[in-house]
């Protein structure tokens, strides 16, 4: 009961930050995990419930697959992440739980599909979808300048452009990195993406309740962000490739 002595003794209790429960955990307190669980029962099945798009109780398959992922984002969390472990933990549980939807969809889909044949080859129309893929150097370049042409387009409906996202991009990398964190957050999340689609706009008042950024910070890379989010949700794959090349 150490953690409750020193609750009581010091007053943070219930209000410690999720990233000392974390630590604490991680270092073999089990009281820390349990509070820290407990208390973020209701973010575990709202995360789930966005990704499955339906309320989600204790008794479905979601939400332990969901309560899994929290427990291993608490494994992996690092102190000194540009992300919140809040943020982190979000990421962790819609990925696992995304995962379970597919992995069920591909069960059902073989289980129903009595008519195949035992040698055919089920996939393939990815073969097929890769054969029209352009493998030419001069091609690939010809398809990142149209896909920079169509980004140009979508940016201009949010009043950017190119040049300008340039211009405001991050200098220091660590800040440019919280920012397309930040970024992935609202395109892997269909309110926060819907809303930025509806409004033109980042819902800056929910973004600030998950990452440990503030208010102030997300402001000043707003055209950044909304931009970093319009790529993650666009099928222009040589402009996310590249990105995806500078995070790694």
């Amino acid at each position: 009961m150490l953690l409750t002595a020193l609750g009581g003794l010091f007053g943070y209790g219930a209000e410690m930050p999720p990233e000392t429960l974390v630590k604490l955990a991680q270092q073999g307190d089990e009281e820390a995990e349990e509070q820290l669980i407990s208390s973020h029962i209701p973010f575990v099945k709202k995360t789930a419930a966005q990704v499955c798009k339906r309320f989600i109780d204790d008794n479905q398959d979601e939400f332990s697959i969901a309560l899994l992922a929290f427990h291993e984002a608490i494994r992996q969390y690092r102190t000194g992440h540009d992300a919140s472990f809040l943020t982190f933990a979000h990421m962790v549980i819609r990925r696992r739980v995304i995962d379970h939807i597919r992995k069920e969809s591909k069960r059902l889909e073989f289980s129903h599909d009595f008519t195949a044949s035992p040698n055919e080859d089920h996939h393939n129309h990815i073969g097929d979808r890769a054969s029209t893929v352009f493998h030419t150097e001069q091609e690939q370049i010809a398809k990142r300048r149209e896909e920079i042409l169509q980004f140009e387009e979508m940016l201009s409906e949010f009043g950017l452009s190119f040049r300008m996202i340039a211009k405001v991009s991050p200098v220091h990398e660590d800040a440019r990195r919280n920012a397309i964190q930040i970024a992935q957050l609202v395109a892997e999340t269909d309110e926060y993406k819907q809303f930025l689609l509806d409004k033109k706009k980042l819902p800056v008042k929910d973004i600030e309740e998950l990452v440990q950024v503030s208010r102030k910070t997300i402001e000043r890379n707003r055209k950044y962000i909304i931009a970093m989010a319009l790529l993650m949700t666009s099928e222009l794959y040589y402009l996310k490739d590249y990105l995806k090349e500078r995070l790694n």
